[in-house]
């Protein structure tokens, strides 16, 4: 019987923390890989840039301000004459395929 309550209660405990694991809002995370124009900003300049990213719940607002993003990395490059990495992918699609944005 000490058995069966001890399974019982270490599935459940279990299954709670999967759950509140799940229910967390799925976070962004910028990095030299994935953010467009990184070396181009100041730690400051990509807290800030997360946290706009973060802060969107439409999908057309999100592309807008990425798109003025990638329009004022490709002009700081050009200033120093350096190229920036083609952009692999839009962040904004990315936060949209993960339900995210609408």
């Amino acid at each position: 019987m000490k058995s069966i309550i001890t399974t019982v209660a270490l599935t459940l405990a279990f299954a709670m923390s999967f759950a509140i694991a799940e229910a967390r809002p799925y976070r962004w995370q910028g990095s030299q890989q994935n953010t467009y124009g990184w070396q181009l900003m100041t730690a400051d300049e990509r807290t800030e840039h997360q946290a706009k990213l973060r802060s969107f719940t439409e999908y057309t607002a999100c592309k807008e301000y990425v798109d003025e993003h990638h329009k004022k990395m490709e002009d700081r490059a050009k200033e120093k004459g350096i190229t920036t990495p083609m952009i692999k992918r839009n962040p904004c699609d990315l936060l949209k395929a993960r339900g995210v944005l609408k």
